[in-house]
């Protein structure tokens, strides 16, 4: 067991255990805390690493708080999807930590977003910060936040002068092509984000520009026809799949924007007696809990990790209002599992 401290040689934070113990910030915080669905082998391991580090919760929380609501915001646009809940289980974690309650608002379009931003809201009653996951924030509703004492994080999008953790989503679509095409598909299916987006998500269309930069460098033509939405559930990448599988011609290979949406896509496959791996390729993003389960090939992305990022960055600025706004890229990994063999053809 390491007995490393945080990189500035303080005191050891619970993101370095999660790091020591190669599991989630959120793993960590349950284990600690005797919450269920964590196996008892980990909860003791856990346990011992911490030991191991002297670590504590912050004993700087009740400084921190003096004088606040001790509650902090997360808003999501989607709170039943596995990537927004993994966020804030991240988030949430550093809030335990630190002694603060932890409130999670989900919205389901612009206008809704913007009315909790706005002041007749009066936000800041509620809250002490914001953290804003995929969803923009103008500098003109940063400013009038700050104005009213409400300080603000974000996840996936960045206001300037605000800390941020930002994904590289281009890169993330590239990836999975660059995969998909030096194993020689020529052939291959995009499952991509929602039809009628009611919050401008500028994921799917980042991940679609890198996929499509991929293919035009491989000097590959991007067929609109081998796109199908998949509404970023299993549902949604079941049909999207089943639609590309019903042309006369076929994929050889699919990226699904999303592992939810990948799951639903081998449900497609196993429908018609196929295989991922065998008959069709398939690579998705996130690297979900049940990925490695179902050995799916992935973009993984360190999810509660940017809950916790972002989170530690806000309640800096809680701390100070001088506090440097932190920018963090969260980094993305190729794990090859058995969802992508080489191709049978290469037509």
């Amino acid at each position: 067991m390491g007995t490393n401290k945080q990189r500035d040689g303080g005191r050891a934070r619970i993101e370095d255990v999660a790091a020591a113990a190669n599991v989630s910030v959120a793993t960590v915080s349950r284990a600690l805390r005797g919450l269920p669905n964590v196996a008892e082998s980990t909860r003791l391991r856990v346990a011992a690493i911490a030991e191991s580090m002297d670590y504590r919760p912050d004993p700087a929380a009740s400084r921190l708080a003096a004088g606040r609501s001790r509650t902090v915001t997360i808003v999501v646009p989607h709170l039943s999807t596995w990537y927004f809940s993994t966020v804030i289980a991240g988030a949430e974690a550093v809030c335990a930590e630190a002694g603060y309650e932890c409130l999670v608002v989900g919205v389901g379009n612009i206008d809704e977003c913007n009315r909790l931003l706005d002041e007749p809201f009066h936000l800041e009653r509620r809250t002490d910060g914001l953290v804003l996951v995929n969803i923009p924030a103008t500098e003109a509703r940063a400013e009038s936040l700050g104005r009213r004492g409400v300080m603000l994080s974000t996840v996936g999008t960045r206001t300037p002068g605000h800390p941020a953790v930002l994904i590289d989503d281009v890169r993330a679509g590239r990836m999975a092509a660059n995969h998909l095409i030096g194993l020689g598909h020529r052939h291959i299916g995009l499952i991509s984000g929602q039809r009628d987006d009611p919050m401008n998500f500028a994921v799917p269309r980042m991940r679609r520009e890198g996929f499509r930069s991929a293919l035009d460098a491989a000097g590959l033509a991007f067929d609109e026809t081998l796109v199908q939405s998949g509404n970023f559930g299993i549902d949604g990448g079941q049909e999207a799949m089943g639609s590309l599988l019903d042309r006369s011609d076929p994929p050889t290979a699919a990226f699904a924007m999303s592992d939810e949406m990948a799951f639903g896509a081998l449900l497609a496959l196993s429908e018609r007696g196929l295989r991922a791996g065998a008959d069709v390729s398939l690579i998705g993003v996130d690297d979900h809990d049940v990925s490695r389960v179902v050995g799916l090939t992935t973009i993984r992305q360190r999810v509660a990790g940017q809950g916790a990022a972002a989170m530690r960055a806000l309640l800096m600025r809680l701390a100070s209002a001088d506090a440097p706004a932190i920018v963090v890229d969260s980094p993305l990994e190729l794990v090859v599992r058995s969802t992508t063999p080489r191709p049978l053809d290469t037509r």
